[in-house]
């Protein structure tokens, strides 16, 4: 029965049975109280008479407007109570719905991951080496299961997925010669959007003398061609990161100790240091044939502090003089049981802990019969550094067959534990790691394998190796060394498949083991290729466009090519391959990111044809970047000379101008950008920035709308480079862009000299000059330069060079007196010379000497001579300003300063190189060094070498404002108020002073006066033009001055006739007219 109210409405809203319409007092909206229903009417009768009375008393109570007033007042009553009710209801319907979906969802497939895609078929074609699998409209295949096939190609519309699972636990390995994609056909291994979860395994087989080579891609392959869709997405890693902390050779911080020793008679003691490992104390005490060592014995023991550990090993025999006071002295402090009963030549051995008792005594003890104790005295114990790093300390004692040894080992147990700078969790045990070198030698890049490690944190792993060398963790003299650390595992893995050794046509010459490795090459006009989180092993070949990634001749791929979502690498890792790491090649637009490339042949990061434009490099690692033969540039000095099968006639390489300048990153065009990449090991150069006159390889003949030399540099911020023989940084060079003839023998794409950046507005040399910026550059321990720039304007800013043989060289683009008056600057930069990285001898690490502050042994960058320097000046102009320089030691062996000169410079030098608000540190001894004869610096009798000459601004370097500082010897820029500086070989000179340059019209004197006196010489040259600043040219050092003024005659008669036959006959004849002539040139002649 439907009730209603006074009006005969049914009411909005119904209460339920069991419901109550009453609420509390204090009633808060959403808040739960008791509920107190009033008792149910007895009858039906006394229910209605019981509504009768109080509506009638309501009406007696209250007149017609206050009737009125409180129908409104429960009228809005009911109106509030719908809204309610309708609420509570939708909310309800929605929390059910929700939960109705969720639970669906469960069991629903996800539209994002491709495996799930409900119109696929599950496929399995089983082992078969010969089977040619074509995979077309219609075929939409799900790979579940192992399998081996001849080949595949996916075309038309097919489709091949790799099948996954929830948990991660499926793992498929599929072995093919090749794959190909084309004309609409796909291959996904999981998605951006849901990353594939198992372990998938693509393994590329088949020897190069074997099998069908297909035309552009060749074999073992995989190839996207025009049309095809290449999506693989691993799961997601940390790709890399850097150590906090110092990995120590040995993982101790004061390196493993092992001693062993025959007939070492007595008790051979060591006393460790328990938060370090470190050995405190090595000591022998005869007890065996004098009391007195006893005693001696009794005595150190008794001064040890509580908690050293101490280890004890019996060589031959200390038993025969043992006092009991000192045998009750090792049961006190040490907690022995068996010293008390030690016989004549029983073996024993004990490590215990100052006064920690016998529970903290481990000992051993072997008896003495016919020659032999049968078996070692072994005593051990394991305990943890205050760093958590957990070693074991073993003493040991025996006789073999007549033979006493004895010996102690402190080594590291279960693992090495790392700390590093990011949340490593996704990291698992099993995996491969690399850390790179922080030294000399790339090759002290190392790997390690990953234990389990639950008492770790996510910013620490433990590795099962033992570290062979020192690797950084700490920012040393304020120059971040820390060491990367690059994950080398993935889930999702392209090898190739090798042979044991090299064979047939494989560069084995040059090489012991297989080269031949698979290859993934991209083609133009591919629909969507996208790949993170890969693993590529023993990928690429020795042979031109066979590398582990190769984007070829794509065109744009982002964007400006009509790609929505543009084309990126991320994540990947390259390693032990043979052929590069990524080749980005007549493509733009490119991301490459998150990406390691170690243990690699030829150019690593390698950008080709001089074409490439506005690809971005980001936080890529590039390690072990190792020689390789494809060309020039690749290879090294034995490769360079061996390999002449393109070069012209007879024509021998010369390795340092033709090759020798394999990169980690190989930058052929400035429009690129670099961000916070690191370059951490390479033969020649970490990052190459060289100019193309004009396209090369498959792009030769494009139009290039603006010359790489002439265009402005793209991003550069937040590079490292270290641990490269020849330069960290190397902006200079380009490539021999014709094919090798007479004119030229040299081979196609050696190294060229010709190419000078000179950054304009637009590329246009009509417009102003745009800075090239380099940002925040870290270089460390190079064995030559940190940085060389050639070129200009270019800015060095924010940067720090530490360790490097030469920290940063500045050189113009050597085209004076034509050049377009280029500079170059650096600012707000760190230089140090010799920090408290001192190194670890090996792995190719070929020099090691003293110096530094404290003179201590260091791994060195030349050898023992090397003059180091941290700013060299080659000719300029340049600026350098508001930097630091710290730790600048000279040794008896060598120079060592700031500021230096390159040596054996045939260049002309500007006096326009000024230097102002720079600091030197306490351990800078030489603030500017200009060189002497002697090793390394030869005769310095070269052009550049004697005009060496810079501007001090501000005193800054010297003391004395507005000064010029050139070599002590110049005689023409010196008058009486010059000073000497003798340990500088300087001297310092006010004055003006100017660079004597070719003009087009210069006025001439009628005669040559007579340069009797340094001032004459000087006046003379000034009659030439006024300059703002003079500097001399190498015929007026004191060494040649009588030779002029014997002379001056004879110039002064061909200033008059400068065609005449004498002077035509003096260019070809004089030895001097190779230093004079070129002089007369400049003068107008």
């Amino acid at each position: 029965m439907r009730a209603t109210d006074s009006r005969g409405h049914p009411p909005a809203f119904l209460q339920p049975q069991n419901g109550s319409s009453h609420r509390s007092s204090g009633y808060v909206p959403g808040k739960v109280v008791p509920l107190r229903p009033p008792p149910p009417p007895k009858s039906q009768a006394s229910a209605k008479f019981t509504s009768i009375r109080q509506e009638a008393r309501a009406t007696f109570a209250f007149s017609s407007e206050e009737q009125q007033a409180q129908r409104e007042s429960q009228k809005q009553k009911r109106h509030k109570n719908t809204f309610i009710c309708f609420a509570i209801t939708s909310f309800s319907f929605f929390v059910a719905l929700a939960v109705i979906l969720g639970i669906s969802s469960k069991y629903a497939p996800d539209e994002n991951c491709p495996d799930q895609n409900p119109r696929l078929r599950n496929w399995d074609p089983g082992q078969d080496s010969t089977k040619q699998v074509v995979i077309k409209e219609g075929d939409m295949f799900r790979l579940t299961s192992d399998a081996t096939v001849n080949s595949i190609v996916i075309q038309d519309g097919g489709l091949l997925v790799f099948g996954d699972n929830k948990d991660g636990s499926r793992n498929i390995t599929l072995r093919t010669r090749y794959i190909l994609i084309k004309d609409g056909g796909a291959l996904h291994i999981g998605a951006e959007k849901c990353r594939y979860k198992s372990k998938v395994t693509i393994a590329l087989y088949g020897k190069s003398d074997e099998g069908e080579s297909m035309p552009t891609f060749g074999k073992k392959f995989i190839g996207v061609e025009a049309g095809g869709t290449l999506e693989l997405h691993g799961a997601q890693k940390t790709s890399w990161t850097l150590l906090v902390r110092t990995l120590h050779a040995s993982g101790l911080t004061f390196g493993s100790y092992a001693f062993e020793k025959d007939f070492h008679r007595g008790l051979n003691v060591r006393v460790i240091d328990q938060d370090t490992a470190k050995i405190l104390e090595i000591e022998r005490f005869d007890t065996h044939e004098y009391h007195n060592e006893s005693r001696r014995l009794q005595e150190f023991l008794r001064v040890q502090s509580p908690g050293r550990i101490v280890a004890i090993a019996v060589g031959d025999s200390a038993a025969k003089s043992l006092l009991q006071g000192t045998i009750q002295m090792i049961q006190n402090r040490l907690g022995s049981k068996l010293i008390q009963g030690l016989g004549y030549r029983q073996a024993w051995a004990l490590v215990g802990v100052i006064d920690g008792g016998s529970i903290s005594c481990n000992e051993s003890v072997r008896n003495y019969e016919n020659h032999s104790s049968g078996g070692k005295a072994l005593a051990q114990r394991e305990f943890y550094t205050v760093d958590g790093q957990k070693f074991s300390v073993t003493a040991y004692s025996e006789w073999i067959e007549g033979v006493s040894l004895s010996g102690f080992r402190v080594e590291v147990v279960d693992g090495v534990k790392l700390h590093l700078l990011d949340d490593v969790s996704s990291w698992k045990p099993g995996d491969q790691i690399v850390v790179a070198s922080t030294d000399y030698s790339m090759y002290q890049a190392e790997e390690f394998t990953l234990l389990p490690c639950p008492e770790c944190s996510r910013f620490q792993v433990k590795v099962k190796e033992t570290p062979q060398f020192l690797h950084m963790g700490e920012i040393v003299d304020g120059v971040d060394m820390r060491a990367e650390v690059g994950i080398l595992t993935r889930n999702v893995v392209i090898r190739g498949e090798m042979e044991e050794a090299c064979y047939a046509e494989n560069q084995c010459q040059f090489f012991d083991y297989d080269t031949f490795g698979g290859h993934v090459m991209i083609k133009k006009n591919f629909t969507s290729v996208h790949l993170s989180y890969v693993e590529l092993k023993h990928m690429g070949q020795q042979h031109l466009g066979r590398y582990p990634i190769h984007f070829h001749l794509c065109g744009d791929v982002d964007y400006k090519g009509g790609y929505r979502h543009a084309a990126f690498v991320d994540g990947l890792s390259i390693h032990h391959s043979f052929s590069r790491c990524i080749t980005v090649h007549g493509t733009n637009g490119l991301l490459i990111k998150d990406t390691i490339g170690f243990d690699t042949l030829g150019h690593c990061f390698f950008l080709e044809d001089g074409i490439e434009q506005r690809n971005t490099l980001f936080h890529n690692l590039g390690l072990l970047t190792k020689p390789g033969t494809l060309l020039p540039t690749d290879r090294n000095n034995s490769m360079c000379t061996t390999m002449r099968e393109k070069v012209f006639g007879n024509y021998v390489p010369v390795p340092a101008t033709d090759c020798m300048a394999v990169s980690t990153f190989w930058i052929a065009h400035p429009n690129n950008n670099l961000i916070n990449n690191a370059a951490a090991g390479s033969q020649d150069a970490g990052i190459w920035y060289l100019f193309h006159k004009e396209p090369t390889g498959e792009s030769s003949g494009l139009q290039l709308l603006a010359k790489p030399e002439l265009t402005p540099l793209g991003i550069f911020y937040n590079n490292r480079v270290h641990s490269n023989f020849k330069a960290g940084l190397f902006i200079d060079k380009g490539v021999k862009t014709t094919n090798a003839s007479a004119a030229d023998p040299r081979e196609y794409l050696c190294l060229d000299n010709s190419a000078r950046f000179r950054p304009h507005q637009d590329a246009d040399p009509e417009k102003p000059r745009v800075a090239a910026l380099i940002d925040r550059l870290i270089a460390f321990k190079n064995n030559d330069n940190g940085a060389w720039v050639r070129g200009g304007d270019v800015v060095v800013q924010n940067s720090a060079f530490s360790d490097n043989g030469i920290g940063l060289t500045f050189a113009s683009d050597g085209s004076f007196p034509s050049d377009e008056g280029s500079s170059q600057e650096v600012s707000e930069s760190l230089f140090v010379g010799e920090s408290t990285n001192y190194g670890f001898q090996g792995g190719q690490n070929k020099y090691v000497g003293t110096g530094g502050v404290d003179q201590k042994p260091r791994t060195l960058p030349r050898n023992r001579t090397f003059p180091i320097r941290g700013f060299q000046i080659y000719d300029g102009p340049i600026h350098l300003t508001r930097c630091t320089f710290k730790k600048y030691v000279p040794t008896p062996d060598r120079y060592t300063s700031a500021i230096g000169f390159l040596m054996k410079n045939s260049w002309q030098i500007t006096p326009r190189n000024n230097i102002s608000l720079v600091k030197f540190g306490p351990h800078v001894s030489l603030n500017v060094f200009f060189g002497k004869p002697g090793p390394w610096f030869e005769d310095c009798e070269l052009d550049g070498d004697k005009n060496s000459i810079f501007h001090d601004v501000d005193g800054s370097v010297t003391g004395y404002k507005d000064a010029y500082v050139g070599r002590i010897d110049n005689y023409l820029i010196r008058h009486p108020s010059c000073v000497n500086v003798t340990k500088w070989n300087a001297v310092v000179c006010s004055g003006n002073y100017a660079q004597v340059g070719q003009t087009e019209h210069i006025a001439m004197p009628d005669s040559f006066p007579a340069p009797d006196s340094i001032a004459s010489v000087r006046s003379t040259l000034q009659l030439f033009g006024t300059l703002d600043t003079f500097q001399s040219m190498t015929f007026f050092l004191e060494k040649e001055r009588k030779k002029f003024i014997r002379n001056h005659r004879l110039v002064e008669f061909y200033l008059k006739f400068p065609h005449s036959k004498p002077l035509q006959k003096w260019k070809r004849e004089s030895k001097r007219s190779k230093m004079i002539f070129p002089w007369l040139n400049m003068v107008g002649i």
